[in-house]
């Protein structure tokens, strides 16, 4: 959930408009109909779990940064754009359809921009010391400013982090949800990072990063301590109200790998008759368990959500009212 809720949220920064809900739906039901741009949230869903298992192999590097874009813009939009390759090209950053000379940063250009990310392959291997929330914060902001891709760089680039602080060992497994704070601050992200370029302003931009960094943790570590506490309440209301039901635990097991479901897909992963299935699932729909809410109000397809699990990750709050960001043009 932690590796969905960073991917939403990621997308979100970039305007796709497809919420947690609608990439648990999905997995749950592809064939369904789902928002367009879900398969943009279930790309980078794929390509942190393709990174991951990489970096557990081999050390970050161009090739695998490349290998990561690839997944990431695999048959979604801007998928057109050379996915898996660095520009050969000019890009830009602006007002959507601004001209180069209306841009409000250009990055390098081709000769210079593979240059610098021959650079940045040496500063990823470094040994030099250095905190490593600092060198994730420098890491980004360079990544960010050298812009390689033609587009999906700043999923790429919020990837990046996540992958720098497993492969330094700081995080066992990805449960840091950063674009929560950066989505929040949106505005400030951006101006952040263009005042680097601008001002050579990096000190405000390391305290930027480090206070969401501290603020996601505290929330991420609470978050993981209202799921044990649900989990292990669940089950003693279970075994209360349902009796030592083999069939009734592995539910529950089942919720929070897909907190939305239906009752063909969990007769089939239970292993059980659609009958009994959709016993189990009424008996976790009525008091005094409610555990699940029926979303549809039909008789037949009814889908399920795990609400009490859902309720752990909210959407951020509203904004306040803020600028398009600006976007990449190739």
């Amino acid at each position: 959930m932690y590796v969905r809720y960073e991917a939403v949220l990621s997308s979100q920064i970039e305007d796709t408009q497809s919420t947690l809900e609608d990439i648990l739906g999905f997995e749950s039901d592809p064939k369904a109909d789902h928002p367009k741009d879900v398969e943009e949230v279930v790309n980078y869903v794929a390509a942190m779990n393709y990174g991951l298992d990489r970096i557990r192999e081999f050390p970050l590097s161009l090739r695998v940064l490349k290998e990561i874009h690839e997944r990431l813009m695999r048959g979604v939009r801007g998928g057109h754009l050379e996915p898996g390759e660095f520009r050969r090209s000019q890009n830009w950053i602006g007002p959507r359809g601004c001209t180069l000379a209306q841009a409000t940063f250009v990055p390098p250009p081709v000769a210079d921009m593979n240059d610098a990310m021959g650079q940045f392959e040496l500063f990823l291997h470094s040994t030099a010391p250095m905190p490593v929330l600092i060198f994730c914060a420098l890491a980004h902001a360079q990544f960010e400013t050298i812009h390689p891709f033609l587009d999906g760089n700043g999923r790429v680039g919020r990837l990046l982090i996540t992958f720098l602080l497993c492969q330094r060992g700081i995080l066992r497994l990805p449960l840091l949800y950063l674009s929560h704070y950066l989505k929040q601050h949106r505005a400030e992200y951006y101006d952040r990072l263009m005042a680097i370029r601008t001002s050579g302003h990096w000190e405000q931009w390391v305290k930027f990063f480090l206070r969401g960094v501290a603020e996601v943790s505290n929330d991420a570590t609470e978050t993981a301590r209202k799921i044990l506490e649900l989990r292990e309440n669940s089950r003693a209301r279970i075994s209360e109200h349902i009796g030592n039901s083999v069939l009734a635990l592995r539910l529950l097991d089942l919720l929070f790998l897909h907190p939305i479901t239906h009752i063909k897909f969990v007769s089939e992963k239970l292993g059980c008759s659609y009958v009994k299935a959709a016993q189990l699932m009424e008996s976790f729909e009525s008091e005094p368990l409610a555990l699940v809410q029926e979303t549809t109000g039909f008789k037949r397809n009814r889908r399920y959500r795990f609400r009490p699990y859902l309720a752990l990750f909210p959407d951020p709050p509203a904004a306040p009212a803020e600028p398009t960001p600006p976007k990449p043009q190739p």
